[in-house]
């Protein structure tokens, strides 16, 4: 059942990427169920500021907006301290952030490495240990966005899938590394929102012919599966939930 508004009153949770797309449906469904927001973003600033108005008009104080590169590593600390002065504990942490980008091998760089492991493994990891003070005392939770991907790796994209398998794996060992007081989960999203420089409808295509359900999902079924395992799912961690319509089970 979903969390009616104001079911979660004072709750703050720190959203990484949470400007646009998946992040800002994450957004609006923990707002919506009365949590108060630190929101995250890097280059979005237009998208952020908006979506910024939009919850603060809905309840007045309730979000607070930090820009930073995720790259710097100083930056991940800092974005946990602000969050906690702004609203006094944390109680959850999304590692939603993400860079998607080709690594054909043979031309891999050390650079684009650093560039795709930077936001999907290397920055969730260290925010979490930053945030896991402030999650024991409060007996919080954390949810990693990690990717079908994972598991089976995605042509040309060398690079993302192990940075994603490599989160997924930071899933497990956070959770056990950091309970009792706090539960750690993720989801691994399939087909939601294409690429936004994917212009091949054949792939498009061939991908909904191998997905069980037929079709795309949509941002507000994955911050739904989010919301419920950072609010709701009590005796869940380490588990990392696909929300792919079925891809996994095809293969």
């Amino acid at each position: 059942m979903a969390m009616q508004a104001g079911a979660n009153p004072g709750r703050a949770v720190l959203v990484t990427g949470a400007a646009r797309r998946i992040g800002a449906a994450i957004a609006r469904a923990l707002h919506a169920a009365g949590c108060d927001l630190a929101l995250h973003y890097r280059g979005s600033r237009d998208a952020a500021i908006a979506l910024h108005d939009e919850l603060d008009r809905a309840r007045p104080g309730s979000v607070l907006l930090l820009q930073a590169d995720l790259g710097e590593f100083d930056r991940l600390p800092e974005l946990v301290a602000q969050a906690v002065g702004r609203f006094g504990h944390l109680d959850g942490l999304v590692n939603n952030a993400s860079t998607f980008a080709p690594t054909p091998v043979g031309g891999v760089t050390p650079a684009d490495w650093d560039a795709v492991f930077a936001s999907n493994a290397r920055a969730p990891f260290f925010l979490s240990q930053a945030a896991a003070p402030h999650l024991r005392a409060s007996g919080g939770a954390i949810v990693n966005l990690v990717d079908i991907y994972a598991e089976r790796p995605l042509r040309a994209h060398a690079v993302y899938s192990m940075a994603k398998a490599a989160l997924a794996m930071a899933t497990k060992a956070l959770a056990l590394e950091l309970g009792p007081e706090v539960r750690v989960n993720a989801v691994a999203p399939g087909a939601i929102l294409w690429p936004e420089n994917d212009a091949d409808p054949a792939a498009r295509d061939a991908m909904l012919a191998r997905t069980p359900l037929g079709r795309t999902g949509t941002p507000a079924e994955i911050a739904e599966a989010v919301r419920w395992l950072l609010l709701d799912a009590t005796y869940c961690t380490g588990q990392v939930l696909a929300v792919d319509g079925g891809r996994e089970v095809v293969g």
